[in-house]
């Protein structure tokens, strides 16, 4: 497994942990997509895509793809017993009315105050906002997972987002390689340094101000 792999499953691993039985949760593209391989095998949830597919399972293991099977981003996926599929209205539908418990999203920049901005860089071409929009509004719990910094070292948790905004205050708790932090209504909180990670780090690395929970704990 290269670096970058190891990061995106880190990631991905801490953001397993937030979900909780019983729940519906949408994932979107990029480390999102790799949740469901880090859920404890006593966790049953209903992972939910726009393409219309109610219980998604694991990544398949590589030539065992059904070329049927696929999220909305059209990566191969396996189902769960007691899966259900239905047209993308149904589904959008399900994200409209407040059924979706968490929605696990990939951003390009988060404001302290809880701004979105993952749909487009102006003057490059991208396919669509896709379900961004809806997902950020109507689930009851949005995290983000994102590299603390883009490819040029530039923070991508700010004051203010440069970028379009997708939706605003929306975010709830942004997970990177190096970080946990809450968004509250005060600002952002740290809550947890990721392994390896240190305070001086974050503080470096983020352009945003934050403040450190009452149980933080650091060396």
């Amino acid at each position: 497994m290269g670096v970058e792999s190891s990061i995106r499953n880190l990631i991905a691993k801490r953001a397993a942990q937030e979900i909780k039985n019983g729940m519906v949760v949408n994932l979107g593209i990029g480390i999102p997509s790799l949740v469901p391989n880090h859920l404890p095998p006593d966790i049953h949830v209903m992972f939910h895509a726009e393409n219309g597919v109610l219980g998604m399972g694991p990544t398949p293991e590589a030539g065992m793809e059904d070329e049927n099977l696929c999220n909305a981003a059209g990566y191969p996926i396996t189902i769960q017993s007691g899966a259900s599929y239905s047209d993308s209205t149904i589904a959008f539908g399900m994200i409209r009315r407040g059924k979706l418990d968490v929605t696990i999203l990939g951003s390009l920049q988060v404001s302290e105050s809880g701004d979105l901005a993952n749909w487009i860089v102006p003057g490059k071409r991208v396919p669509g906002m896709g379900g961004a929009m809806e997902l950020s509004q109507k689930a009851k719990k949005v995290i983000v997972l994102m590299n603390h910094c883009d490819r040029n070292g530039t923070p991508k948790i700010l004051p203010t987002c440069t970028l379009p905004i997708t939706t605003p205050a929306c975010v709830h708790m942004i997970i990177t390689e190096l970080a946990v932090l809450e968004v509250s209504p005060t600002g952002l909180i740290l809550q947890e340094l990721m392994p390896g990670a240190t305070l001086e780090m974050v503080k470096r690395k983020t352009a945003a101000t934050f403040t450190l929970s009452s149980g933080f704990k650091y060396d």
